[in-house]
């Protein structure tokens, strides 16, 4: 991937957007485990819109003596001794998504990433569990702050619930693919890239109106309207 043409910078007060799903084996983060995590980057373009530019996930080996949900596995249909899942363990999933996050943190001009998810209690919950778990010093995370798409779904679409927003905001949802986590995290960030680049010309667009040329263009029309009277 070629390098953001305009980095962040101090637009999230230094803090670079992360989208995180995670799925779990229930709801208790210190005894069920992470099944999936997966990461999506966004970055600005050479207009200073939101992109996608990288997707990271990994399956996850449940962690020693955790306990399985039966009816959390039956929600989002992950059989966590699938051979087929080549599933890694905890600490290896945390390493392998947080190097490429350091990396985009260091090249937009971040001091940290901050979550963004939805419904993000969940997720950073089981996140701060895990990298405690594993001792895991270097977190590129804030700890507790996070961006919610429920939130921000509720204020421009009036939904809360992500597949209902998604179709709100005119992208496709596909409930076959739901609750896998890439497949939500990816949602979720063209979600989150459609809001924040919606508000970014809504507020460009209220600048130019507020604007001394805008005020002199109005004038001028205002006079030339007078003089054809």
């Amino acid at each position: 991937m070629q390098s953001t043409f305009n980095p962040l910078g101090d637009r999230f007060r230094g803090y670079l957007p992360v989208i995180v799903d995670i799925e779990t084996a229930g709801f208790n983060a210190k005894k069920n485990p992470l099944l999936e995590i997966a990461a999506v980057i966004v970055e600005p373009d050479a207009e200073g819109l939101l992109r996608v530019t990288e997707k990271h996930h990994c399956n996850i080996i449940p962690f020693k003596n955790s306990e399985l949900d039966e009816a959390a596995l039956k929600f989002n249909g992950i059989d966590p001794y699938h051979p087929f899942r080549m599933a890694i363990e905890e600490k290896e999933a945390l390493n392998k998504l947080f190097t490429p996050i350091k990396a985009a943190v260091k090249r937009n001009h971040c001091k940290r990433a901050i979550l963004v998810g939805h419904n993000p209690a969940f997720d950073i919950n089981f996140l701060n569990a895990a990298i405690d778990r594993t001792n895991h010093k270097r977190s590129p995370f804030h700890p507790f702050s996070s961006f919610d798409t429920a939130t921000l779904g509720g204020l421009v679409y009036g939904q809360t619930v992500l597949a209902k927003i998604a179709q709100a905001a005119g992208l496709d949802w596909d409930n076959s693919r739901a609750h896998s986590a890439l497949y939500d995290a990816e949602q979720t960030a063209e979600l989150f890239c459609l809001i924040i680049n919606r508000w970014k010309k809504l507020s460009e667009l209220e600048a130019l109106q507020n604007s001394p040329i805008s005020d002199l263009a109005h004038n001028n029309a205002a006079s030339g309207g007078l003089a054809e009277l």
